[in-house]
């Protein structure tokens, strides 16, 4: 029960006072309380005038933070009043207290939103962190134990019990207040456990710490390894006032700053401020690398800004770790493969302390292509079965179409199959070689099955597909161990043969696929490259042609196309026209450019001259009448089905190679990614199908009506774990064409007004999305992303690391892409399979409007409809 009686280590806490608190007098005349001093006798706070208050972290509390102390031990005192009683430990009494552990119980019965003790621990963290719940013996973590802890307002003698009506106003409040901590509580937690001194942060402290640094752009381009080396290092920094001078210009370097939170300015003497720095951004790494004086000077730009910070020391034996554990593979006195050697398991000793690794695993970080693949299939255990993961295997099937594409991978899986030892006894080299091939035929199994119908696609991989069975077959005859796995060969072979053979009778043509039509009320399924579609080209005086190419064409096959039609021999353009009129010039290597134009987006077609004169078509400025008709007779809960079922349709085409030619650009791989195009097409066709009902509906009761039913279809979306849909319809009433709309809000009643609060919360991208990255954390598939946010990881990946370093593959990179990969992977690994509502009667009316919503996706327009419905108020 000892108090740290001296700032715990890892933190600095500065401000305009000591971290120590202000005397109560002090605090009590400061006013610091606002508008909330009615829930509180001030005066008797007091216990004697030299007594201080509790130390915490912050320096006054918060009036939200105040109020949910208040809320909270008001609830306790009505619903288990015996949890705050005084409490006797070692002959000692400690008036007034609480039991952690009975803290975080009744915490987690409260709310189904409390899901684990950890979350429960870093609410109550929030409380301790400012002083409204305090330790009894000052410590400045709340910990789930047998420890006593006492509200603020418990600090006095006699504290008054609640009224009547502060009673009936905490329950009200109640779930509003832990939903409040619940969206705080996790940065609370952070700070907590980075709070402890390095050497009493346990593997779930490192791990959550780590978690949090994969998010951070300034770590992006560094090694697992050496994220997680820092997770142990890292020191809590935090600073209560702008202006705040970091370190000078011309100072020693001693640590190296993450901004956590808030900002920076760069100051260089005789030049003023050079540039701001955000959360996210790192400095002061320069001058440890170099051993140099600080190069500028740095000020804070805003109050309260968190660090973290890595000290000199610390980063400089990571800096010799990693080059001790990096083991480096030469030929001709040049590198071809570098790995990192880390331990697999450590041995620790009864009396729990750790000592050295019983193994050690060797980690690809780069390497030349070719090398990846000997070391891969040199690692690979045969005593697991093939359906067992092998993540640092899938990492390279799932990837290396980046740096070895096809063409170029099955000569050298071929040659790899059939090399023989070239010493050895003759047993050994018969090993050598039964292992050898049993490694690569697993390789083409796993490689087959992650590339699916993409190798239809490609004659060299299927020609080497038919090759490899056939020198497996003849193999078998006389290795029988070879046997075993022939039959899942043969199957693989002749499905991708016959789906071959069969395709160009089959060859299907995609009518009007990414435009209004029948088409959508069919069950999708999934657009392959040489896939082909009729597409209308306009030209400048409206009227068009239609064109048949693959739905992968280049812009300069369809301008060919469009060209033959017209007979025109003119240096033409391919232009992507939106419906607000801005133009976008294609260039002649773009592929696959039909599912890549905007909701109402149309192609035309004309010469350089004539290119000012594009004008949008009138079909291109949707609807002028809402839907509120049909709309209305809809029930929510069928629409959120219908509108997931129809999602989950569209997320399932999507190939998990597509997000990797998005990520690189599909012109890379002449693959087309429309399967995923038209999925994140139909996120923005839900957000501005919301604005485009809204902003049409002329009466406002209606309108209040409309809004609260798209409250209830977000809601049901969230059930059935839609999240795609889910983020479009909050993200659409939030639109400004929307939120402006202030006589709308003020009539929708407060229930729902704080369901759409609770949603907005899940949208913070604060901490790079942390409330919506925790949430998804706690669901289990079926599940439809919010794809747009894994489109953003990807692409944050990609251009915060270098594909090549020094001519080798960057396979650090690879692998960081190929876990957001397999996040949709585990979405999608069970079936979406929830039932329909047996009372609905009009369910097909229901799946044709969610299938062929009608919208305006010129946010001018928009505005201008909002504008009239509600003018600006003067």
């Amino acid at each position: 029960m000892a108090g740290l009686l001296a700032p715990p280590y890892g933190v600095m806490e500065s401000g305009g006072r000591s971290t120590d608190r202000m005397s109560d007098k002090e605090n009590i005349s400061s006013n610091s309380f606002g508008s909330i001093s009615k829930h509180l006798n001030k005066k008797s706070l007091i216990e004697s005038p030299a007594k201080l208050r509790p130390k915490s972290i912050s320096q006054v509390p918060s009036e939200k933070i105040l109020r949910a102390g208040k809320v909270l031990r008001d609830a306790i005192l009505s619903r288990a009043p015996h949890m705050i009683r005084d409490r006797k430990y070692h002959l000692k009494t400690y008036r007034q207290c609480c039991v952690g552990t009975e803290l975080v119980d009744w915490q987690m019965q409260q709310s189904s939103s409390v899901y684990s003790r950890i979350q429960a621990v870093g609410m109550w963290q929030v409380l301790l962190e400012e002083g409204v719940l305090n330790h009894v013996d000052q410590e400045l973590t709340f910990q789930d134990k047998y420890l006593f802890y006492r509200f603020l307002e418990d600090e006095q003698e006699d504290a008054p019990l609640p009224t009547e009506e502060e009673t009936r106003e905490s329950d009200e409040e109640l779930q509003d207040t832990l939903l409040l901590l619940s969206q705080v509580g996790p940065d609370a937690h952070m700070r907590m456990i980075l709070r402890k001194h390095p050497g009493q942060r346990a593997a779930d402290d490192l791990e959550i710490i780590y978690e949090e640094l994969l998010h951070i752009k300034a770590l992006s381009h560094l090694s697992t390894t050496v994220k997680k080396e820092l997770a142990g290092v890292l020191i809590f920094e935090s600073h209560a006032k702008a202006g705040t001078v970091l370190f000078n210009q011309g100072e020693e370097g001693t640590s190296w700053y993450i901004i956590l939170k808030g900002s920076v300015n760069v100051v260089i003497y005789g030049k003023g401020v050079v540039c701001t720095l955000h959360e996210g951004d790192d400095f002061g790494k320069l001058a440890l690398v170099n051993d140099a004086p600080r190069a500028a000077s740095i000020v804070l730009r805003e109050d309260n800004c968190h660090f973290l910070r890595v000290d000199k020391e610390d980063f400089n034996r990571i800096l010799r770790d990693v080059e001790a554990n990096t083991v480096r593979l030469k030929e001709h006195d040049q590198d071809v493969l570098v790995l990192e050697k880390s331990p697999s398991s450590i041995q620790t000793s009864t009396h729990g302390t750790t000592t050295t690794p019983s193994h050690y695993k060797y980690t690809v970080m780069s390497g030349a292509p070719e090398k990846i693949l000997e070391h891969f299939l040199e690692m690979m255990r045969l005593d697991s079965h093939l359906n067992e993961s092998d993540t640092a295997l899938d990492d390279f099937v799932l990837m290396h179409c980046v740096f070895i594409p096809n063409s170029q991978l099955c000569p050298v899986l071929m040659a790899h199959y059939h090399a023989e030892a070239s010493q050895g006894s003759e047993q050994e080299r018969l090993d050598y070689t039964l292992n050898n091939k049993r490694r690569v035929i697993r390789l083409v199994l796993q490689w087959a099955s992650v590339h699916g119908d993409h190798l239809q696609e490609e004659d060299a991989s299927l020609a080497f597909l038919e090759e490899f069975f056939v020198s497996v077959s003849d193999d078998a005859s006389v290795i029988p161990a070879l046997k075993d796995q022939l039959p899942e060969l043969e199957k693989l072979v002749k499905n991708s043969s016959d789906d071959a053979r069969s395709s160009p009778q089959k060859h299907k043509v995609l009518l009007r696929q990414f435009s209004m039509g029948d088409e959508k009320l069919q069950k999708r399924q999934p657009i392959k490259s040489n896939d082909e579609i009729l597409f209308k080209v306009y030209c400048s005086d409206h009227t068009y042609t239609t064109i048949r190419v693959t739905v992968a064409a280049s812009v300069r096959e369809v301008i060919s196309a469009v060209a033959d039609k017209l007979g025109s021999a003119e240096d033409l353009l391919l232009v992507n026209l939106s419906s607000a009129g801005d133009k976008v010039v294609l260039k002649p290597n773009d592929i696959s450019v039909f599912s890549t134009l905007s909701i109402n987006g149309r192609l035309f077609v004309c010469p350089r001259d004539q290119l000012d004169s594009l004008t949008p078509l009138p079909e291109q400025e949707g609807p002028s009448t809402g839907s509120m008709g049909s709309f209305e007779l809809m029930s929510s809960k069928d629409l959120a089905y219908q509108m997931t079922v129809y999602d989950w349709e569209l997320f399932h085409c999507v190939h998990e190679l597509e997000l990797i030619y998005h990520t690189f650009g599909r012109q890379n791989f002449k693959k087309t990614t429309a399967n995923m195009d038209l999925f994140l097409r139909r996120f923005n066709e839900i957000q501005l199908w919301v604005i485009t009902e809204i902003c049409l509906c002329t009466q406002l009761s209606k309108r209040v009506q409309m809004l609260k039913k798209f409250i209830k279809i977000a809601a049901h979306c969230k059930e059935y774990k839609n999240l795609n849909s889910f983020f479009a319809i909050v993200m659409g009433m939030s639109n400004p064409a929307v939120s402006r709309l202030s006589q709308t809000w003020e009539k929708l009643p407060s229930k729902f007004k704080k369901f759409y609060s609770e949603f907005e919360s899940l949208m913070d991208p604060s901490r790079n999305h942390r409330a919506y990255r925790l949430t998804v954390a706690k669901l289990d598939p079926p599940i439809i992303p919010f794809m747009p946010l894994l489109i953003k990881d990807m692409t944050f990946t990609h251009d915060g690391n270098k594909t090549f370093i020094d001519s080798l593959v960057n396979f650090e990179k690879m692998r960081m892409i190929a876990n957001t990969v397999r996040i949709v992977r585990y979405c999608r690994s069970l079936p979406f399979s929830a039932e329909p509502s047996q009372t609905s009667k009009n369910h097909l009316d229901v799946r044709s409007y969610v299938r062929q919503l009608a919208v305006i996706d010129n946010q001018r327009t928009l505005s201008q409809l909002s504008h009239r419905l509600e003018p600006r108020r003067t």
